[in-house]
This record gives structure tokens, sequence and C-alpha cells, in this order.
């Protein structure tokens, strides 16, 4: 029996799903929902329910899974509280473990985490999310005829919001709109925006207050049927993608289209942060340096003190790398026919192969 455990975010959940679809083997889905401090905090990390409202998610209760696929923090708490009821239950972590990285059997690491080469450790070369083609082109078909009617080429600016370590504030929003009017007007058309459920209250203030002539604007509400995004995936020439947002980077890459990437700013204190982190997990070298350090991290690690850093950097490099987009004000190139690596097959190999011993 295996068990997907996921929540509520869209962007994870479909990570979770193409690896459990991958194994073309039953299961059952587990749909968890935290407690409301912890929907956008987060808990401590350790092996326990407390953080998970129980009224609001799916009972976990024997008989207990073989196996276990999930993501994210909150949910590989759970995960390590299902082995610990059942320490004969594998368990499959996609992204970076908070701590106890020997408890996982398969960790399926991404490019954008600085997670330690250990036999368990499985690295991607993108993350896996792709976008639903039957959803997207129901959506085309509704939004034809609005979108069709605009000035080509389509523009879509497709916005996110501050995470660490980017800065995302009014200015650099002024920065993004001159980035976007300068590209109009190298290439005519309409600039379409689209913010999305993370993009906070100043971005959006500042891109009414200085919206260019002619440019569109959706603003993303929690109850809105009339979300476009889906459609321009299929509708829009070209994309501007904020530099924050992995989901829909990928997204726009799995569609072939054009993209930019826009960089977003980081703070002082993130970037060195970053590096020292990066420092303290880093891969083995020569040098006694090098030996302290990770030797350092190792125990910083296992106390719960330092994780594993996180560099979306990574991510567009690897994008930026397989031609599948430029970045800030570079022209747009046209992405390779072949599209996005399918990782698929290895990692259902891997967890076959955990399931047979």
């Amino acid at each position: 029996m295996i068990w997907l455990v996921i929540g509520d975010k869209l962007g994870d959940n479909a990570q979770a799903r193409m690896i459990a679809d991958a194994l073309a083997l039953p299961y059952q889905v587990k749909t968890l929902r935290p407690l409301q401090a912890f929907e956008t905090g987060k808990p401590r990390f350790r092996v326990s329910l407390d953080h998970i409202d129980a009224a609001r998610s799916d009972t976990l209760a024997p008989p207990w899974p073989d196996l276990v696929i999930t993501i994210g923090r909150r949910h590989s708490m759970v995960a390590l509280w299902i082995k610990q009821q059942s320490p004969a239950t594998r368990l499959v972590l996609i992204g970076r473990p908070r701590r106890w990285i020997d408890r996982f059997d398969l960790v399926v690491t991404l490019p954008q985490y600085s997670v330690p080469d250990l036999p368990n450790v499985m690295r991607l070369s993108l993350p896996l999310m792709r976008t639903d083609a039957a959803a997207v082109n129901a959506a085309a078909h509704n939004w034809a005829a609005r979108l069709e009617a605009l000035p080509r080429p389509l523009i879509a600016v497709l916005i996110g919001s501050a995470t660490r370590p980017f800065r995302f504030d009014a200015r650099t929003t002024e920065d993004l709109l001159r980035l976007c009017t300068n590209l109009q007007a190298r290439l005519g058309g309409t600039l379409y925006f689209s913010t999305s459920r993370r993009t906070s209250a100043t971005i959006v203030s500042t891109l009414k207050k200085h919206l260019p002539t002619g440019a569109q604007l959706f603003e993303w509400q929690a109850d809105s049927t009339n979300n476009p995004y889906l459609a321009l995936l299929e509708l829009a020439d070209c994309f501007v993608v904020t530099g924050d947002s992995v989901s829909m980077m990928i997204e726009v890459a799995d569609r072939g289209k054009p993209l930019t990437i826009f960089p977003l700013p980081s703070s002082w204190f993130s970037r060195v942060w970053q590096a020292i982190t990066r420092r303290l997990h880093a891969q083995p070298a020569a040098g006694i340096g090098n030996r302290l350090y990770r030797s350092l991290g190792r125990f910083l690690y296992h106390t719960g003190l330092v994780g594993f850093s996180r560099d979306l950097t990574q991510i567009h490099d690897s994008l930026i790398k397989g031609g599948f987009a430029v970045r800030g004000a570079e022209t747009f190139n046209k992405p390779p026919r072949q599209g996005l690596p399918d990782e698929r097959l290895p990692i259902r190999h891997r967890i076959l192969a955990l399931l047979d011993k």
C-alpha cells in the first residue's frame, strides 16, 4: 500500500502526484491541512502531528503503508511520524529534509537545494512540475476571443512575490515595469500582467499606479473564476516571469514559449547567510578547511539550527543553460523542440527497488 501525503500547495502536489503516477501502482491520497498558525508560519521541525488540523485532514491510521511519498517541511514531519509508528514503512521525500536526512529512504532533491551527495539522495536537473494540457486547452478556448483581439505580440508578465532571499518591493516592481516597457517598445504588442496568490498588496498597488498605457492587469483573488493564467500559457507569444516563482517558470518552459526571467534583488544578509550555509554543506574536497566546515555543518544540521540552503538562481541557470530561458533584457531565444527533460523513469526504478528490499 502506498500513501501520497500532500496538502494545499498546488505546485508541490503536482510534483508528488507525478512520481506516484509514474510508479503505475495503486495509491491513496492523504490530504493534510495545517492549523491556522502554520498556514504561512513554519512549525518547529520535529516528529509530530501537532501542526496538522485533524478536523480538516484525512485520517492517518493503521493499516500503515509500505511506502509514503511526500513533499515539503510540514508533510515530511508527518512522514517521520508515520515511520515512527511503522518502522518498516519506506519514506520518499521530494525536496530537502530540514533534519534527519538519514531517516528518509530516498530524497529526490532539486537543483536549488544544497543537499549533500549521499546514497539515499537522487538529484534532478529541474523540478517535476508540468502543465495540465487539458486544462490549458480548455482555458485557451474560453479566453480566445478576448486575448486574440489584443495587439500582437501578447507579452505575458507573470508575477510572484518576495521569498527568501529575494526582495520584491515597490522599487523592484518599478524596475520590472521599466523592463517590460522597454520590451514592448522593442517588440510592440500588448503587455498582460497577471499576479498570483502570493503577490503582495504593495506590488499590486505599484502596478496599478504605473501601469503602461494599453496594458492589461489581472489581480489574483481567491474566489475568482476568471483567471487568465492557463489561457496565457497557450495564447501568449512570449513571457516575463519573476525569478521567485519556480512553478511559473517551469510551466512556461514546458509549453515551449520564449521566456525571460526577471531577476529579483536579494538583501546583503541573505547573500551572506546563503554563502555560509553553502560552505557548511559543501561537497567533499581536499583540505582541512573543507572537512572542518562540513563537520560543523553536520552538527548544526542534526541539531536543527542550520538546514540545507536554497538558491533559486540555480533553477534560472538550469533553464538558461538548457536554452529554455534568457535573463532580464536579453533577446528571447527559441526553446529546444525536445522540451524539458523527463526524469520520471529513473525515479520509478529507485522507488521500486526500495519496495523490493
